[in-house]
């Protein structure tokens, strides 16, 4: 088996709901996310794919959060836009968009330095 991961980064701000504590406020973080893609097999050219192809997949869907307010966005008007749900809903966006033959391992998205989240099914 066969994995590589790329990284990105974003700033966005929430809330969390039913919270309570300092981040039942509006606050903003500086997101890392870093995916992880996996195959079995490479291609003639000895690669999994290409880590260029792997950040414009994931560029495709981390770039919509970007400098917003993720409780506005569709997918966290009814889930609380957490770190955990965060990481879930990147994977499945992200791979929706992988290529044939390789699947995304997981997800993990830091909310800061020292926290994060990983979203991975088995």
């Amino acid at each position: 088996m066969y994995e590589i991961r790329v990284e990105t980064e974003f700033a966005a701000a929430h809330y969390l709901r039913e919270y309570r504590g300092k981040c039942e406020n509006l606050h903003g973080h500086n997101w890392k996310v870093e995916v992880r893609f996996r195959s079995d097999r490479l291609d003639r050219t000895g690669m999994l794919m290409d880590f260029k192809q792997a950040r414009e997949i994931m560029h495709e869907v981390v770039c919509r959060l970007d400098h917003k307010y993720l409780n506005e966005i569709e997918e966290f008007k009814e889930v609380n836009p957490t770190t955990e749900n965060l990481a879930r809903i990147l994977y499945k966006q992200i791979g929706a968009r992988a290529p044939e033959g390789i699947r995304v391992a997981s997800v993990t998205c830091w909310e800061s330095e020292r926290c994060g989240a990983t979203y991975f099914e088995e």
